[in-house]
């Protein structure tokens, strides 16, 4: 097939996880199964029946170039993504001050926000010691999910747009889509887009499980409490971090000499229109998705080698996400090589997209498929009967690698990420 589009590559990556604060850190757990699970430490979780979360740990602003001072007024799910988006910036090659004359966009999707910063709201509020004009008075910009692209652009003067998407889980892929979109369509040359959040309080935990939502027989053992496609699933695992990729139009890329490590070649969006919180049980949702993806990217099912699951440990998802592989790849699903790297970092909500689009510029990189721990019984009778690569990593040569990302409220996302060829 031919593809006429303008040529878009990832020139940066930048990442803040549960399994490691650095792209090569976070890469190397993964490629080992290394899991991020753990007791939560940034909440007493006592009057919960789940009390574990995939948490970012030894967090330092420092590290990346950034001064203490940055963190003084920004909820954690901001600091998270200037962390990431810093390690993309200096990555690709770029400054504050060489970036600030490109013609460069932001896109960062996030679900939830700063759900620390409403939560200490409320309690003033609640408070018959304090009341309402005791909130904090920078509430407002600290809690609402533009505040991450805002003081992106502001740290690295990016003037081009500064857009915060919200599509649940979908965010992530979204935003790159939204990315990929704006550099062929000539409106910017690059933009630096990915997602963030910052979910683990005791609210977005409460209100997870009231959905039935999350891993509640783990407690005591938290590194499996992810188990994608297994038998004994019984739900995702709330995780936090930031995943950023600089994207750039190739002519630019290769003008100023820049690395490239692949090329973002196709994305495809769609929704279910079926159910707020359950996705479609056939994955004829998601497929529509998928299969607009690989039409964007000129290519067909068959090349693509690998696919990085959405992935979630639940049995709604994890059934339903199989029969859209089969559906989309046919006979093929069979020879694809599947992972869910949920298994070891838990489920960004919003970063999903972004952080498992990264893993698959990594797999593509090292030729590795990362495994999907903790598939110990795969859920044969569920449907879930593909090579989701257990428990152990394997080598292999991947061009094309596919990621997707399904989301509450319909919301589905897929890009196509290529191995850079001339």
């Amino acid at each position: 097939m031919a593809n006429n589009k303008r040529r878009i590559v990832i020139t940066g990556l930048g990442v803040v996880s549960p399994v490691g604060n650095t792209v090569e850190e976070t890469w190397e757990s993964v490629k080992n199964g290394k899991c991020g699970i753990g007791n939560i430490t940034q909440f007493d979780p006592s009057r919960l029946s789940v009390k574990i979360a995939g948490e970012v740990k030894n967090f330092d602003i420092e590290r990346y170039g950034l001064e203490k001072k940055v963190l003084r007024q920004k909820a954690r799910f901001s600091q998270f993504c200037l962390a990431a988006s810093a390690q993309a910036v200096s990555d690709a090659g770029y400054s504050a001050e060489t970036l600030k004359d490109e013609k460069c966009g932001v896109a960062v999707g996030c679900c939830l926000g700063g759900l620390e910063t409403m939560a200490e709201a409320f309690a003033k509020v609640d408070d018959p010691n304090a009341g309402p004009d005791r909130m904090p008075p920078l509430t407002t910009p600290m809690m609402i999910t533009n505040e991450a692209a805002a003081n992106v652009c502001i740290q690295f003067g990016i003037k081009g747009f500064g857009w915060a998407l919200n599509t649940a889980c979908a965010s992530g892929s979204d935003a790159l889509g939204l990315a990929l979109d704006m550099i062929r369509s000539g409106r910017v040359d690059m933009c630096l887009a990915g997602g963030t959040e910052a979910a683990v309080t005791e609210f977005s935990i409460a209100s997870f499980i009231k959905l039935h939502a999350l891993a509640t027989k783990f407690n005591d053992c938290p590194e499996k409490a992810s188990r994608p496609f297994d038998k004994d699933r019984d739900g995702f695992v709330m995780a936090e971090g930031s995943a950023m990729l600089m994207l750039e139009e190739l002519e630019h890329a290769k003008k100023r000499g820049a690395k490239i490590y692949a090329e973002l070649a196709g994305f495809g969006t769609s929704n279910d229109a079926y159910h707020i919180t359950s996705p479609l049980k056939d994955g004829s949702g998601a497929a529509m998705a998928v299969k607009s993806a690989i039409e964007d990217a000129g290519i067909k099912a068959e090349d693509v080698q690998y696919y990085n699951a959405h992935g979630t440990s639940t049995h709604a998802n994890d059934s339903g996400e199989t029969a859209m592989l089969k559906s989309v790849f046919g006979e093929h699903a069979k020879k694809l090589h599947i992972s869910s790297t949920k298994s070891m970092t838990g489920h960004l909500v919003g970063v999903a997209g972004a952080i498992e689009a990264l893993f698959c510029v990594k797999a593509i990189n090292d030729n590795f498929v990362p495994p999907t721990i903790n598939l110990e019984n795969p859920d044969i009778e569920g449907g879930c009967d593909l090579d989701y690569t257990p428990n152990t990593g394997v080598k292999e040569e991947i061009k094309v690698a596919a990621s997707a990302s399904l989301g509450f409220g319909g919301h589905n996302g897929c890009v196509i990420i290529k191995k850079f060829e001339e």
